[in-house]
């Protein structure tokens, strides 16, 4: 329960107010849960005053593309994020499924594909653990899926079931099923798994505002509600408008509602219906989902050009476009019209072409009139496509934890992209540079959702070794950002995103309470020592969220 004084005034530490560090001896005032005032120190009156320890007040972080209640439901299953090696997975599944004899469905993942040749995990290994029931688990970014024997044979899935079309069943020299669903396939177990209750909904989401309040988060965008992945995952806006009507809710949350691939513009009352009934305390449905492509690791990611073999020829394949980019203009332009806000999956250099193509013919039809359109992900971008964000109006939402040299990315994605494709990857100062609006978040559960981990890569290009990163050279360190751009992104950049920037996400007279302190000046940090900074209270409205 969020606990604090009505009148206060922080004071000893440096204060960044949303895009740049102000000058030492700024203090802020707070009273009511609005910021009162901000510059040098002056007499305190009644006011409670909060000692800053020499570290850094901060606008609460916002993520920009989040998925909570997928990571909390996560942590009360078979949970593998915390391991890494094929011989640690198949250990806690077999512990989980020891200790859980009850449960119809072995359910959790997290597993990371450099765990296993080609990123390719077989049935026979988790058989192995479990054979006496069904088993699903997702990879760590949710693009696939590892399924053992039984739940194959429930689905109905063998060597003469078809690829759907968004997706692919790996199968072995023989033809058979390996237990490898990439991406649309996994929907055809997804379906069959029990449904999550009201209960178990509440739960994850009081979990995961748990984690990301203890980080600094005091907002986000929740990158998909709305039944995206069939009936087990329910809808999570439910969670949150019963958390919202409840007053558990802390932060201020915009949900992506979810574009049905399958579906046209018949879906868009719908959309609409939900956007008005969507609206309670601080949620609000505004934006719309659409994912385009899927991942370069599974060779789905939409690119321009073929993707490699493992010898460096050319393939003749491109990736999956999951969206028609025949009539993609088409719906992004109702949805513009219609007012929503469009937050794009585009990962692949031919997504990105794609979505930024889709909002030129919004603009062309409509101009600018304040939709504020984001592409996420953005692994793949050709230099061509750079400008046309700043042109367009179009935000780039970065993760930035994923720009840096890990297994995944020298294994399985440089090789198939090859050298030149390779250096497109992550243009986070190119795309600043060419005066293009940053705003950035986590993916989590894909990947931490620590904002000062995430600063930390956009500025040294390599990810901290206490972060599980290895001592290798910075990934394309051109592309790296300066402190103050990071924390920008994090802050008043995503703010702005989620039509937040006249409330939140900035230190400044008028706007809410909502702040994190970190334990060190960042103004005056080493670069490589940024992994190492904490937060150690959350404020939100003026009230303690969080205490280390």
């Amino acid at each position: 329960m969020a606990v604090g004084h009505d009148d206060l005034f922080f004071c000893q530490g440096r204060v960044f107010d949303g895009r740049r560090f102000l000058p030492p001896g700024t203090c802020v005032r707070v009273r009511g849960g609005r910021i009162t005032g901000v510059g040098p120190a002056g007499p305190t009156g009644s006011a409670s005053v909060v000692d800053l320890q020499g570290g850094t007040l901060l606008p609460g972080f916002i993520d920009a593309h989040v998925h909570p209640l997928f990571a909390g439901i996560n942590l009360r299953r078979c949970d593998l994020h915390d391991v890494v090696t094929a011989a640690e997975y198949a250990e806690l599944i077999a512990v989980y499924a020891r200790d859980h004899p009850d449960e119809e469905w072995i359910l959790g993942g997290g597993w990371s594909l450099e765990a296993f040749p080609g990123g390719l995990p077989d049935r026979h290994a988790l058989d192995a653990v479990v054979s006496d029931r069904p088993a699903f688990l997702p990879n760590r970014d949710g693009h696939g899926a590892w399924v053992n024997s039984k739940a194959l044979a429930l689905a109905g899935i063998d060597r003469s079931t078809p690829d759907p079309p968004d997706g692919r069943i790996e199968r072995d020299a023989e033809g058979e099923p390996t237990g490898m669903l990439q991406e649309g396939a996994a929907q055809m177990v997804s379906r069959l798994l029990p449904t999550a209750t009201d209960d178990d909904w509440d739960q994850a989401l009081l979990a995961a505002q748990g984690r990301l309040l203890s980080l600094g988060i005091t907002g986000w965008q929740d990158a998909i509600v709305g039944r995206a992945y069939g009936d087990e995952f329910a809808d999570p806006m439910d969670a949150y408008l019963r958390a919202a009507q409840a007053g558990t809710l802390l932060a201020n949350v915009v949900g992506a509602q979810w574009w049905d691939r399958e579906r046209g513009l018949d879906q868009l009352p719908e959309l609409l219906q939900r956007r008005h009934g969507g609206r309670a305390g601080r949620f609000r449905a505004t934006s719309v989902k659409m994912m385009l492509d899927g991942i370069a690791e599974s060779h789905t990611a939409a690119m321009l050009e073929p993707y490699l073999d493992g010898h460096g020829c050319a393939t003749d394949h491109t990736g999956l476009d999951f969206i028609d980019p025949r009539e993609l203009p088409r719906f992004v332009t109702a949805l513009d019209r219609e007012g929503f806000q469009v937050h794009f999956h585009a990962l692949g250099d031919r997504a990105v072409r794609h979505a930024l193509d889709a909002i030129e013919a919004a603009r062309r039809e409509h101009g600018d009139h304040g939709q504020r359109h984001h592409l996420a992900h953005l692994q793949v971008v050709h230099p061509d496509d750079i400008p046309r964000f700043a042109r367009l109006g179009a935000t780039a939402n970065i993760q930035p934890l994923w720009a840096t040299h890990e297994p995944q990315m020298d294994d399985l994605t440089i090789p198939y992209l090859g050298e030149r494709r390779s250096g497109w990857q992550y243009p986070f100062r190119s795309l600043q540079d060419a005066g293009g609006s940053l705003c950035a978040g986590s993916d989590w559960p894909v990947s931490s959702p620590n904002p000062l981990w995430g600063a930390h890569v956009a500025v040294n290009r390599s990810l901290p070794v206490s972060a599980g990163g290895y001592d290798l050279d910075p990934f394309l360190p051109q592309q790296r950002l300066d402190l103050t751009m990071a924390l920008a992104a994090y802050t008043s950049g995503s703010a702005r995103i989620n039509g937040l920037d006249a409330v939140t996400g900035s230190i400044r007279e008028g706007l809410d309470a909502d702040f994190a302190v970190v334990d060190a000046d960042l103004s005056e940090i080493g670069d490589h020592e940024i992994c190492r900074a904490t937060v150690t209270t959350t404020w939100v409205r003026g009230q303690i969220a969080f205490q280390k």
